[in-house]
């Protein structure tokens, strides 16, 4: 039996390349009701039936920062399991609209790579991740800077 893999190491990344991650998650009320209470987003929009069937898409919002945290850790046990630090996050995109009962899968185009100029063991790969519905919407999309470890260094 093969042990599980967690992440790549920096010269496995391949500039041009996308990643398809395998982790997906469907988004379910629970889910959607504890991230507002936790991070105290109580807008009505992500917690009232009625007040979000009056608004602009007539049923309730996942929250946005939920989606983005869901794609981020979908990517983990690819793009960051060898990471010894996300160095910045930029250019977040909230593309379309993330309802209950989503399911959110996620795809990462390798941009660039450049090797630590203080420490030759480690190097910084530059990805953009892009969510999407089970309907192959994209509906957020990111770019980050991942410090990563060299495999034999």
């Amino acid at each position: 039996m093969e042990s599980s893999r967690l992440g790549l190491y920096y010269e496995e990344f391949e500039v041009g390349a996308v990643i398809k991650h395998n982790l997906s998650k469907t988004i379910f009320e629970c889910d959607n009701n504890f991230f507002s209470l936790m991070t105290m987003n109580h807008h009505p929009v992500h917690t009232n039936v009625d007040y979000a069937c009056k608004n602009q898409h007539g049923k309730i919002l996942v929250v946005g920062t939920l989606v983005f945290s869901l794609a981020v850790g979908i990517t983990v046990p690819d793009v960051s399991g060898k990471a010894i630090a996300n160095l910045g996050y930029e250019d977040i995109k909230h593309l379309n609209p993330v309802f209950l009962n989503d399911t959110i899968y996620v795809r990462t185009n390798v941009l660039s790579k450049r090797e630590s100029k203080s420490k030759p063991d480690r190097g910084i790969v530059y990805v953009e991740s892009i969510a999407f519905n089970q309907d192959g919407v994209d509906v957020l999309s990111f770019r980050r800077n991942v410090l990563v470890k060299k495999r034999d260094v």
